[in-house]
């Protein structure tokens, strides 16, 4: 719930900016130390200027509210080529590219064992679901249960 919450604090600061906020990720770093990464992006793409902007104000924000407990690190990133997918919206806009999907917990499949990694071709979203295709064969994965997603880049 960190993650929504955070998400909630900081949106208005990085729109306000001018850029979108795409997602938040806290990554444990050791006992008491956290990493707080924040992908922004912007139509013209993002700098390091752009990154020390958006940190700038963040950072204010973060000292004022205190939602996170203990020592952090924040860093603030562009998407980059495997662009991270955090909402729904994103793996519409990217119908057609390659993602690598995993889930909270395995999926039962029908023929075989649980699978909780995917990594296929995006075909759309439909009804709270992510239609990924893997050698021919759909797959719809509730996107209630993704743990992480990101693009792959062709290269």
């Amino acid at each position: 719930m960190l993650h929504k919450a955070l998400t909630e604090l900081l949106q208005p600061v990085v729109n306000g900016l001018g850029y979108e906020l795409l997602g938040v990720e806290s990554l444990s770093q050791g006992r008491h130390d956290t990493l707080l990464r924040l992908y922004i992006d912007h139509p013209e793409g993002i700098g390091i200027d752009d990154c020390e902007a958006v940190s700038y104000q963040v950072s204010g924000v973060l000292e004022v509210e205190d939602p996170i407990r203990g020592q952090y690190t924040l860093e603030v990133s562009s998407p980059g080529l495997d662009r991270p997918l955090f909402a729904l919206e994103h793996f519409s806009r990217f119908i057609g590219q390659q993602a690598k999907i995993r889930l909270q917990r395995p999926l039962p499949m029908a023929e075989g064992a649980p699978r909780r990694n995917f990594n296929g071709l995006l075909l759309g979203v439909e009804h709270n679901e992510i239609l990924v295709e893997i050698d021919k064969v759909l797959y719809r994965l509730p996107y209630a249960q993704v743990d992480k997603a990101h693009l792959v880049p062709e290269l």
